[in-house]
C-alpha cells in the first residue's frame, strides 16, 4: 500500500498505543506498558500512513513455542481501507510457527477463524466495588517482591503456556500496583495484582489454591486502592471463580474471546481465577 509502513513500536509509540487502547474502552492499567514493553521490546508493530502513525498490534513472543497477539487497533479513520489487515499480516508473520493466543471480542470471532483461530473459553470481566472476604486459616500475605523470584516465576509457570521471567519482574515492580503472594507452610498457595487505571483498578493475574482464598485476596488487593472499583476478567471455565465474584458483589461489565491457534496450553486451570491481561495473555 502507497506510504503505508510498518515497523518496530519505540517505547513513545506504545505509550501512544495504551492511549488508543483507552480510547476504545479497553482500560489498560495505567503502568502495564512498562511491563509489556519489557517482556519482548520488538513485540509492537506500529504502521503509519505518509508518517501519521495509523495502526497497532502487539505479537510478544514467549519461550519457544508460544505467542500472544493484542493491542489490534487501526484508527477510526482509516478503518476500512486494508490497514489493519496489513499489520495484523505482519504481526501473524513475527509469530510464525507458534501456538498464538488472543482475547478479543466475541463478535469477531468469525474473523479470528478465518485466521486460524479457535474458540478456548470466554472471560467474563467483573467489576465493583468486593465484599470482604475472610482470609482461610492458616494463610499469610506477604508482598510479592520479598519472595524469592525464581520461587515466584515457577509458581507463575503453572498458569502460563512458557516462562515469562522478563515479563513478571516489571509486571510486580511497576508504579501504581500491589503484588501480593499467600502462603501457606512457606509454599505459595495464591498470587495477584492490581493495577491503578482510569476506571476500575484492574486485578490480574489471579491465583488461589481455592475459591475462598480467591475471594480474600481480591479483598485484600482491592483494601490497598480504598474506594475504588476493582475489575477482574475470569474464565469462565472456572464456575466457583464466577459464583464467587456475584458473592463479592461484582458484576459482569465485558466479555472477551480466548482463542488459540492450536492446542489448549497444558495449564492448572482449576487456580486461575484471573488472567493476566488481555493484551500479553
Amino acid at each position: 500500500m502507497s506510504g503505508f509502513e510498518i515497523a518496530t513500536a519505540s517505547a513513545d509509540d506504545v505509550l501512544r498505543i495504551m492511549g488508543w487502547a483507552k480510547d476504545e474502552g479497553w482500560n489498560p492499567a495505567n503502568t502495564d506498558w512498562i511491563a509489556f514493553h519489557a517482556a519482548d521490546p520488538g513485540a509492537f508493530l506500529m504502521g503509519r500512513l505518509e508518517g501519521e502513525p495509523v495502526a497497532c498490534i502487539s505479537v510478544v513472543r514467549y519461550g519457544a513455542g508460544f505467542g500472544f497477539l493484542g493491542c489490534y487497533i487501526a484508527r477510526p479513520v482509516v478503518r476500512g481501507r486494508g490497514y489493519g489487515i496489513e499489520i495484523w499480516n505482519a504481526g501473524m508473520k513475527r509469530l510464525d510457527g507458534r501456538n498464538v493466543g488472543l482475547d478479543g471480542v466475541p463478535a469477531q470471532q468469525a474473523n479470528y477463524r478465518k485466521s486460524g483461530y479457535r474458540l478456548a473459553w470466554n472471560n467474563a470481566r467483573h467489576e465493583g466495588m468486593p465484599a470482604a472476604a475472610p482470609m482461610p486459616a492458616g494463610i499469610g500475605i506477604v508482598d510479592a517482591r520479598s519472595l524469592p523470584f525464581d520461587k515466584l516465576a515457577a509458581y507463575d509457570r503453572r498458569f502460563f503456556p512458557e516462562p515469562r521471567d522478563s515479563f513478571l519482574a516489571p509486571w510486580i515492580t511497576a508504579p501504581e500496583r500491589t503484588a501480593r503472594v499467600a502462603l501457606k507452610d512457606g509454599e505459595i498457595v495464591g498470587f495477584g495484582v492490581t493495577r491503578a487505571a482510569v476506571t476500575a483498578s484492574r486485578i490480574g493475574p489471579l491465583y488461589a489454591a481455592s475459591p475462598e482464598l480467591a475471594a480474600a485476596l481480591i479483598g485484600e488487593l482491592a483494601a490497598a486502592i480504598p474506594g475504588r472499583p476493582v475489575a477482574v476478567d475470569m474464565p469462565d471455565f472456572n464456575a466457583p471463580g464466577i459464583r464467587l465474584a456475584e458473592q463479592l458483589g461484582l458484576k459482569p461489565a465485558f466479555e472477551t474471546a480466548r482463542m488459540y491457534t492450536g492446542p489448549d496450553p497444558a495449564i492448572d486451570r482449576a487456580g486461575l481465577f484471573g488472567v493476566t491481561s488481555l493484551e500479553f495473555g
